[in-house]
């Protein structure tokens, strides 16, 4: 699943560590959804958004989602 977290995380010059500790998760898992091998749960990507102060929607991509 594509993410904006990335592109979130320079404009805020924020860094994998930084977020990884705000939102409870090891530096690893933030370089794994930004990298698109790893999909947040949603409690996670409702964290990731929250810290960012956005929705879920604005975050993560869900077009390329199949039910």
């Amino acid at each position: 699943m594509k993410t904006r977290i990335a592109e979130l995380r320079k404009e805020r010059k924020i860094s994998q560590e930084e977020l990884a500790l705000a939102v409870g998760v090891t530096r690893q898992t933030i370089t794994s959804i930004e990298v698109e091998k790893y999909t947040a749960s949603l409690p996670l990507a409702y964290k990731i958004a929250r810290y960012f102060g956005l929705t879920i929607e604005e975050v993560f991509d869900f077009s390329d989602y199949k039910d």
